[in-house]
């Protein structure tokens, strides 16, 4: 079994958490400039937001004269499928953050944003960026969207992103250690713990885990403030096929390690 679904009223619980540290912000006397969000958290362990949670905070930072930033860098350009990562909370920012997969190695990011903000850098002080505009990054980043869109590559994380997350949960229902798998699309996190019950983060066995797929040809990382988390982020180009094999693999190191602890 994995982990139970979250509870509906988590987004609304943590917006409320949100709410209460802004209002001890403007009971100071202090504005607030911008509230920043990553869409997915990553470091954080892989995560996905809970429903409802940014359309209140956005609602809070702007009815206090803020404005809304999404840093989108991971996961745009459609690692989590089909929607953009604020998308999937339905939301829509003043100002959104794009950089990494734009240029597909290639050295650029991007700031997205509305009108009105678009017009206040006309405005003093006078922003100025060197390398802004820069011709060739320019066509490496559109050389980047033509392949998306010519690959379908959306559709394509979407559809091998459900396989994996299937084959994963498949493997929680048969191994412990597996706390908690999560994720959309191509980001995925798989949570490992010592005990199921309690949560407790097996800091070690990922770190076991981590190198011994390395040993097997694959890459994966961990993340989370307990460094627990297998973060598992491939290339767009990831298919079934690897999808397939990755679940393999981390069966057998799973299962090797098991019984290693056993020994």
């Amino acid at each position: 079994m994995t982990s139970a679904p979250r509870p509906a009223h988590l987004g609304a619980r943590y917006a409320a958490q949100f709410c209460a540290q802004l209002g001890e912000l403007r009971a100071q006397g202090r504005a607030i400039a911008g509230y920043l969000c990553e869409c997915l958290p990553s470091v954080g362990g892989q995560l996905v937001l809970p429903r409802g949670f940014l359309p209140a905070v956005y609602a809070a930072v702007r009815a206090a004269g803020g404005l809304c930033v999404a840093d989108d860098v991971q996961t745009a350009l459609f690692r989590t499928g089909r929607p953009f990562g604020f998308e999937q909370q339905q939301v829509v920012p003043d100002v959104l953050v794009l950089g990494k997969p734009l240029g597909n190695g290639y050295p650029l990011a991007a700031v997205v944003t509305t009108k009105t903000v678009a017009a206040s850098f006309a405005r003093d002080p006078e922003f100025f960026s060197t390398f802004g505009g820069n011709t060739v990054a320019c066509a490496a980043g559109l050389a980047v969207l033509d392949v998306l869109a010519a690959d379908r590559l959306a559709d394509h994380a979407t559809q091998v992103g459900d396989r994996l997350l299937a084959g994963l949960r498949d493997l929680a229902r048969r191994h412990e250690a597996i706390g908690d798998v999560r994720g959309l699309g191509l980001f995925v996190g798989v949570d490992l713990v010592d005990d199921r019950e309690l949560r407790t983060p097996a800091t070690d066995l990922a770190a076991r885990v981590k190198e011994r797929l390395r040993e097997r040809r694959i890459l994966v990382g961990t993340d989370g403030p307990h460094d627990n988390v297998l973060k598992i982020r491939p290339p767009m180009t990831f298919d079934a096929a690897a999808a397939d094999l990755l679940v393999t693999e981390l069966d057998a190191v799973l299962r090797d390690d098991a019984v290693l602890r056993r020994g």
